[in-house]
C-alpha cells in the first residue's frame, strides 16, 4: 500500500504534458487571396474558392504542423473570362496543376501564440520555401457547433517568376501577396 501511495504522489508531482491537437480546416470560412499590381494602377485582390487542410499545434511546447491544399481552379477574380485566363498556361495551368499545397513542419511561437510558419509551397509543379507571417490567431469554442475552434490570418510575398508565371512581368507586377485565412475544428 505503502509503494501505492508513492507512486500515486509521483505520478502527481509529474507535470502536465500538453499533446498536440489537430484541426480540420473549415472550407466555408476558409480562402487563400493573392494581390498584385496591375501595370501599376491599382492592386487586383482575387481568391481561390475551395481551400482544405489540417493544421497541428501544441502551444505549450511551441510545435506545430500545417498541410493546406488550394484548388487553383477554383480562381475566383471576379470575372469568368480573366478565371480562364489565369487558369492558362501562361500562369496557373489548372489543367496539369488543379491544385497548390503548402506543408510546415515549423512554427515559431511567442508567448503561447504561433507567429510564423516556415513550409514549402507548391504551385505549379514548382517548390520553394516560404515563411507566411501570422497576423491573427484566435482559439475558442464554436458557438454554434460547441467544438473547440481556431481561426488564422497569415501572409507571404512571393514571385510569379519563381512559379514559371512571369508573363507580363514586370509590368503586371511580379511580387504576389498571398493571404491565408482559415477557420478550423478541432478532431
Amino acid at each position: 500500500m505503502k509503494r501505492f501511495v508513492l507512486a500515486l504522489i509521483a505520478l502527481t508531482a509529474l507535470p502536465v504534458l500538453a499533446a498536440s491537437e489537430t484541426y480540420m480546416v473549415e472550407p466555408g470560412h476558409s480562402f487563400a487571396r493573392f494581390g498584385y499590381s496591375h501595370l501599376g494602377y491599382s492592386t487586383q485582390i482575387s481568391r481561390f474558392n475551395k481551400t482544405s487542410g489540417t493544421f497541428s499545434f501544441d502551444a505549450e511546447a511551441g510545435t506545430g504542423s500545417v498541410d493546406i491544399t488550394i484548388d487553383t481552379t477554383s480562381v475566383d477574380t471576379g470575372s469568368d473570362i480573366f478565371n480562364k485566363h489565369i487558369q492558362a498556361e501562361d500562369f496557373l495551368a489548372t489543367e496539369k496543376f488543379p491544385t497548390a499545397n503548402y506543408k510546415a513542419a515549423k512554427v515559431v511561437f511567442k508567448e503561447g501564440k504561433p507567429v510564423s510558419i516556415e513550409g514549402q509551397l507548391t504551385l505549379k509543379g514548382v517548390t520553394k520555401p516560404v515563411t507566411l507571417t501570422v497576423t491573427h490567431f484566435y482559439c475558442m469554442p464554436h458557438p454554434m457547433l460547441k467544438k473547440q475552434a481556431c481561426g488564422a490570418d497569415a501572409t507571404a510575398m512571393v514571385k510569379r517568376t519563381d512559379f514559371n508565371m512571369g508573363k507580363s512581368a514586370p509590368y503586371v507586377g511580379d511580387e504576389v501577396t498571398l493571404s491565408i485565412a482559415v477557420e478550423a475544428l478541432k478532431q
